[in-house]
């Protein structure tokens, strides 16, 4: 039903309103996870990561049909600035997607005490930021601004620490759009709640500073998932051409030759963004 509601096609012609569409998925599923599990004792615990199934199994219907709209793309032309400038009308309204996820979840986090709601990311994000004192992190991340543990590094070490683990979860988001085809959105929804626990934290609880918080995380943030939906693209459409059977065909090997300069694309996008993390962010916060 959901993909009555909304298709590539509109998307296309007015990308804008998968933002509102992503805060509407973001906030029934934090809605639907508070109602269903919050009085469950063990259920409860795990509510970050059950949020984002929810907002996945929302989201992989719509999924779907964009990246089999952008394989068929694929089959009408040879011009790979063609199928590039084709492929920006689908990434313009995933990144509007994305950020309407960002939006309700960090809205939510500063709004309603997140601590609950989204410990899994909190986790996560001390896990990166601040592996060695991690329990202190979880513990009192309400209390403490975002402090990078990596400021004794060297520009250079940022930025090879920063690519290479940017380069892992674009790799996984390959993977799994290659395998599941629309399954990327996982990681990709995955990323956005962590996001949004990170902004939360930068906002102490005080929803003025979600703007801020945003603008904070965003600088950066924006070029590497653009990258990370440049890989699920690239994935999902040899994905589909697999299923379509069109392996054996001299279409395949246009799909794949387009999927191949799709992820070179996202190769470098990533190292750009590592450059605005370690060059640009820090100077403006």
């Amino acid at each position: 039903m959901l993909e009555l509601l909304v298709n590539p096609a509109k998307a296309e012609k007015q990308p804008w309103e998968m933002l509102f569409i992503g805060m509407f998925y973001g906030i029934v599923s934090l809605l639907l996870t508070q109602w269903i599990f919050a009085a469950d004792p063990v259920l409860s615990k795990y509510r970050g990561i059950l949020v984002v199934t929810f907002i996945v199994m929302f989201s992989i219907p719509f999924m779907y049909f964009a990246i089999k709209n952008e394989e068929e793309k694929d089959l009408q032309s040879d011009s790979f600035l063609r199928l590039l400038e084709e492929h920006g009308k689908a990434l313009t309204y995933f990144m509007f997607l994305f950020l309407g996820f960002v939006i309700a979840f960090s809205t939510w986090y500063i709004v309603f005490d997140g601590s609950e709601s989204f410990r899994a990311q909190i986790e996560t994000f001390c896990i990166i930021n601040k592996p060695t004192n991690f329990e202190n992190c979880v513990n009192e991340y309400a209390e403490k601004m975002f402090t990078k543990t990596t400021s004794f590094l060297t520009a250079k070490n940022k930025i090879v620490n920063i690519f290479a683990n940017n380069m892992y979860v674009l790799i996984f988001t390959l993977i799994f759009s290659l395998i599941f085809g629309a399954g990327a959105i996982f990681i990709l929804a995955w990323n956005a709640s962590v996001i949004s626990a990170a902004i939360g934290i930068f906002a102490k609880s005080e929803i003025s500073k979600l703007p801020l918080g945003l603008a904070r995380y965003m600088i950066h943030g924006i070029p590497e998932i653009l990258a990370y939906f440049i890989g699920a693209l690239a994935g999902g459409i040899v994905s589909i051409a697999v299923i379509k059977h069109d392996m054996k065909t001299e279409k395949f090997w246009v799909i794949l030759q387009d999927s191949l300069n799709l992820i070179i694309l996202a190769v470098i996008v990533l190292f750009v963004a590592a450059l605005i993390e370690v060059f640009i962010t820090p100077v403006l916060f």
